[in-house]
């Protein structure tokens, strides 16, 4: 029966993913043949040196076709991207984020090939004109979208399985998701695996989540659970996201997995190699003026340097000189601590506040990739310092150096500036463990987002990194 109502709500959510590009493509299409098609022709010089525009490009029904085809699937590749279509998982507000950033990107895109059939850069009103049409209606199917999913498919009833940790931070999390979850109730595993399964029997629940157990319990459970067709959320130590990316062999009639040393092949570290060096070129041509604007005001802000320069980690745990805009008083770490930023960091100035909101103060950097030492997607490079110190109580955090420091990464598209050290930790394993040039492009695209997001760029709390010594002692 769950399965069942599993494949009915995949359906109903294909269905108005389906209506949403059909009504996006639909609004493209009356652009495409009252402004669009009309206005392109050919841009050529006639015989007396002057410029005419001729009707060189002919379409027929197919021809049309084509182009509104290509514009479904860049829509359906952009929201899929950028989470435009995930009804029911993420809030409304965020769906319709979503949706304006891959529509954006879209109608940007669609501009430009656009002009290059014109042989002439298209007029930009009537795009404007459309892009606003098309989030209103997303605005509406949104809302209609959301009212029906809610209602059809209520929030899961949860039974929360925890250990001997504090487990009010997992608790808050689900909490600010009501319109997903309900947890119904917190259970000890002190208890005994027993009585748990006997809870969850004589309970009304939908879902088991099943957060820092020991595992030999928690394999218990997941047996459980997985014999009586219950879903289960669980966090996964570092050995679940090690053993997630490993390749399956069959050389025998026995399953056996296999953990290379090395995740990323050679073939794959020149061909990101080659992606880093063209692509930090190209950033440092279309971001000089803005680098330029940036120095300017943070020599005037105070009369300081321009640049920081500070000692970083990279593969291997070798060391080098990461650059940034300085964003902070000149006497920012005059005492000698090494520290992160914390939420209502005092020692940041005006200027270098803005930068770090729309990570600026991080294009210097383009420079460490040209240079070898970083590369565009990895695990943000650490300090010496900081890295000692979460050593002492995380000696898994090591991992994190099996390949080069990256200017974006796993870490800071699906989690925060102030997610927990050990969270980070298996963000970061993830991408490594799992490593491929496309995942490298999906994170590209996706860390233009988070440029956006403000929640991505907020300090850790005070005292955060204490905290977090007790949760990984496990």
């Amino acid at each position: 029966m769950k399965k069942h109502n599993e494949n009915v709500k995949r359906s109903i959510v294909l269905l108005l993913s389906l209506v949403d590009l059909a009504v996006l493509t639909a609004i493209y299409a009356g652009f495409w043949f009252v402004r669009f098609y009309p206005v392109v022709r050919m841009r050529r010089m006639n015989i007396n040196g002057v410029i005419v525009f001729t009707d060189g490009l002919k379409f027929y029904q197919r021809g049309h076709l084509l182009i509104l085809l290509i514009y479904f699937v860049l829509l359906w590749f952009f929201l899929g991207t950028y989470g435009g279509l995930r009804i029911g998982y993420l809030k409304a507000p965020d769906l319709f984020f979503s949706q304006i950033f891959a529509i954006g990107m879209v109608n940007v895109f669609t501009f430009f090939y656009t002009s290059l059939m014109r042989n002439w850069i298209m007029p930009g009103w009537p795009y404007l004109l459309m892009t606003g049409l098309q989030l209103l209606a997303t605005f509406l199917w949104i809302l209609l979208a959301d009212g029906i999913y809610r209602r059809i498919f209520p929030p899961r009833r949860l039974l929360l399985v925890h250990g001997t940790h504090p487990v009010e931070e997992i608790r808050r999390k689900f909490l600010s998701r009501k319109d997903k979850y309900t947890l119904t109730q917190l259970v000890d595993i002190v208890l005994g695996v027993p009585a748990v399964e006997r809870i969850y029997e004589e309970g009304a629940y939908d879902a088991m989540v099943i957060w820092d157990v020991p595992t030999t319990q928690r394999n218990e459970l997941l047996k459980f659970c997985y014999g009586k067709n219950i879903r289960i959320y669980t966090s996964p130590k570092i050995s679940d996201v090690v053993i997630k990316g490993s390749e399956q062999l069959h050389l025998f009639d026995t399953p056996i997995f296999l953990i290379r040393e090395q995740s990323i092949r050679a073939e794959q570290l020149f061909i990101k190699r080659i992606l880093d060096i063209v692509l930090a070129l190209l950033l440092l041509v279309i971001t000089s003026p803005i680098m330029l604007i940036t120095a300017l005001c943070v020599r005037f802000t105070d009369g300081g340097p321009v640049l920081y320069k500070q000692i970083r980690c990279t593969m291997d745990m070798r060391q080098f000189s990461i650059l940034k805009f300085r964003s902070m008083r000149i006497d920012a770490e005059k005492d000698g601590v090494a520290r992160l930023a914390s939420r209502h960091d005092d020692r940041i100035t005006p200027v270098g506040r803005f930068i770090r909101a729309v990570r600026i103060d991080e294009l210097p950097q383009l420079f460490n990739i040209l240079k070898g030492d970083m590369s565009f997607i990895g695990p943000r490079p650490e300090r010496p310092e900081i890295i000692e110190e979460y050593l002492k109580t995380m000696p898994e955090f090591i991992f994190r150096t099996k390949v080069k420091a990256g200017l974006a990464g796993y870490a800071q598209v699906y989690g925060k500036y102030n997610t927990t050290p050990y969270d980070k930790l298996k963000l970061d394993l993830t991408y490594i463990e799992n490593y491929s040039i496309w995942l490298d492009l999906k994170l590209m695209l996706l860390t233009l987002k988070i440029l956006f997001t403000p929640e991505a760029t907020e300090g850790v709390e005070d005292g955060q990194i204490t905290a977090e010594r007790e949760q990984t002692k496990k």
